[in-house]
């Protein structure tokens, strides 16, 4: 059993940058992967990064270059660093761990690119 709260969301202008937080605390050694999905108003929520317990990783194609996923694994903490934002980022991100088959979800965070 894993518990995920994401912290960092808030409202950044077109072309900041911002950085999302999920710390987990649990089972953190029975965790297989973790990632971030996002969910905008009115569309499926979609997958955002993730990375497996070796460190690969893996990137939507529109986030690749612009979004960085790691894990600091002394805070047991993974963090998503958002840079070049868009209007079209903005949505609902959700952490995500996947563990005995199981994916266990954050609370979300709010991020808001508006001018």
């Amino acid at each position: 059993q894993v518990q995920l709260v994401e912290s960092g969301g808030g409202l950044v202008q077109p072309g900041g940058s911002l950085r999302l937080s999920c710390a987990a605390s649990g089972s953190i050694f029975s965790i297989n992967a973790m990632g971030w999905y996002r969910q905008a108003p009115g569309k499926e929520r979609e997958l955002v990064a993730q990375i497996t317990t070796g460190g690969n990783t893996n990137y939507a194609g529109s986030m690749k270059g612009r979004f960085t996923i790691s894990r600091d694994n002394v805070k047991n903490t993974v963090y998503l660093q958002m840079n070049s934002l868009k209007p079209e980022d903005t949505a609902d991100y959700y952490c995500s761990a996947v563990l005995s088959y199981r994916r266990y979800w954050g609370q979300g965070t709010r991020v808001t690119v508006s001018s």
